[in-house]
C-alpha cells in the first residue's frame, strides 16, 4: 500500500470511527460523513487519473453531486430537528415518535 493509499484509507476510517463512537450531536454525525465523502472523493480522483482512462472520469464529479446533495439533506433535517426538538442531541430523539 502506498503513503498515498493509507493517508486516505486512514482518513475514511478516522471519519467512520468519529461516526461510530462521538455521535452525540447531529451535526459531529454530519462532519463526519462529509469528512468520509471527502477523502472517498480524494481517493476517488487519483485512481481516475492512475488508471488514465477517459470512461471514469466524470465519476468523481458525479459522486460530488451526490455529496452536495447528501449534505444540503442533513443540513435541512439539523434544521427541522433543532427547530421541533429545540436541540441537535441523538439522544433527545425519539424514532418512534412522530
Amino acid at each position: 500500500m502506498t503513503p498515498v493509499h493509507f493517508a486516505f484509507s486512514t482518513t475514511f476510517v478516522l471519519g467512520l470511527m468519529g461516526l461510530t463512537f462521538h455521535r452525540s450531536h447531529l451535526l459531529s454525525a454530519l462532519l463526519c460523513l462529509e469528512g468520509m465523502m471527502l477523502s472517498l472523493y480524494v481517493a476517488l480522483s487519483l485512481w481516475t487519473l492512475q488508471l488514465n482512462s477517459i470512461n471514469f472520469s466524470p465519476t468523481p464529479m458525479l459522486m460530488l453531486a451526490f455529496s452536495a446533495c447528501e449534505a444540503s439533506a442533513g443540513l435541512a433535517l439539523l434544521v427541522a430537528t433543532s427547530r421541533t426538538h429545540g436541540t441537535d442531541r441523538l439522544q433527545a430523539l425519539n424514532i418512534l415518535q412522530c
